[in-house]
């Protein structure tokens, strides 16, 4: 397995426990999360910038911030999905 798949498989198993603290309503809002369009936008241009190779410094910055949260987002929405769809602990999911 690559180190990337491990890294997410981890990142992945940690996050589990939280998703099981979530009432069903909760993780349902967890998986229904967008950013509002505003963020969107601005997250799309710097994407641009950088795919460009345009971003100064502190544009950089904040995009790997942006990239940052995107990641934990997906997995927390991934597991919330999941915890929704079986209608029980997302715990009880792996075994």
């Amino acid at each position: 397995m690559s180190p990337s798949l491990v890294a997410t498989d981890a990142f992945d198993r940690a996050v589990e426990p939280v998703i099981g603290l979530l009432s069903h309503d909760q993780a349902a809002k967890i998986a229904d999360f967008h950013a509002d369009e505003a963020l969107q936008l601005k997250i799309e241009q710097l994407a641009r910038k950088a795919n460009e190779g345009e971003l100064t410094t502190e544009e950089q910055a904040e995009y790997e911030g942006y990239v940052q949260a995107n990641q934990f987002l997906a997995v927390l929405q991934t597991n919330a999905r999941r915890f929704v769809d079986a209608g029980e602990s997302i715990s009880g999911l792996r075994g």
